[in-house]
């Protein structure tokens, strides 16, 4: 029986963990609202707008798409997997309203961009007429950190400020085809050493102000910079300084072996 207020003061590792959790879900359960009154959930995969708004692409045949064409408000489930109790890892729920996006909009080709860099089997329908991207923006969330860890959030503190970012959003896809290109040992040490993941050829999928998420196959990681990223400058000074800190963390292991 709980006894007391279980509600923790939102604090930094709190909004690093949510903004984790829902930058880094290849997946999330969708629940909309049906016609009937009974919510329906779904699972739907999932990525991020560069403020970590989540979006989605759905088809205008399933079910959960007309509801929300009809009722916008829904919640997002985002859910860690790993071993033991599931309900000792990581999770949270996000309730937003979905908005449809115009797909010949500047927004529309760069949520069409970002949703493929992390969905790319999604590339054989993602332009079929029936299909929509959808932003799903944030009204508020609740984070479950593992027992006796939950937290009331709002959209600031799981969505990236993107106040002054003009240069780093432009700047995007560079820095990802030359990260990716020239500096792919880099790429595979914040993989392998700075997120703890299985070693495979690691790729830069988006950069943000607070981060950035890498990819391998199905396997997605969220980093975040030490300082908020003012620019493109910022962004690689804080990028040389993670690789440099990761060889050295490799450095012990491969002398040892």
């Amino acid at each position: 029986m709980s006894t007391g207020h279980t509600i923790r003061t939102t604090d930094d590792e709190a909004r690093r963990l949510a903004r984790s959790l829902m930058r880094a879900s290849p997946v999330a359960s969708l629940a909309t609202l049906h016609a009937g009154g009974f919510p329906l959930a779904t699972l739907t995969s999932v990525a991020s707008d560069v403020d970590g708004t989540p979006v989605v692409l759905v088809s205008q045949l399933s079910g959960h798409t007309g509801n929300l064409l009809a009722d916008p408000r829904c919640c997002l489930l985002f859910a860690r997997a790993g071993k033991g109790d599931p309900l000792a890892h990581p999770r949270i729920s996000v309730m937003a309203e979905a908005q449809v996006i115009e797909r010949g909009s500047g927004e529309g080709q760069r949520i069409r961009r970002r949703f493929l860099a992390r969905q790319p089997k999604a590339a054989l329908y993602a332009d079929f007429p029936d299909f929509l991207f959808m932003r799903m923006r944030v009204q508020s969330a609740s984070l479950n950190g593992g027992f006796g860890k939950a937290y009331e959030l709002g959209p600031a503190d799981v969505l990236t400020d993107m106040v002054g970012a003009e240069g780093l959003v432009a700047a995007e896809q560079d820095i990802i085809g030359h990260m990716n290109a020239d500096h792919a040992d880099a790429v595979r040490l914040y993989g392998t050493v700075l997120a703890k993941r299985e070693p495979g050829p690691w790729r830069l999928l988006g950069v943000d102000p607070d981060g950035f998420e890498i990819g391998h196959g199905s396997d997605l990681a969220r980093l975040e910079f030490d300082q908020r990223a003012g620019g493109p400058e910022d962004v690689h000074r804080q990028l040389v300084a993670m690789a440099r800190a990761a060889r050295a963390a490799a450095a012990p292991s491969a002398a040892s072996t």
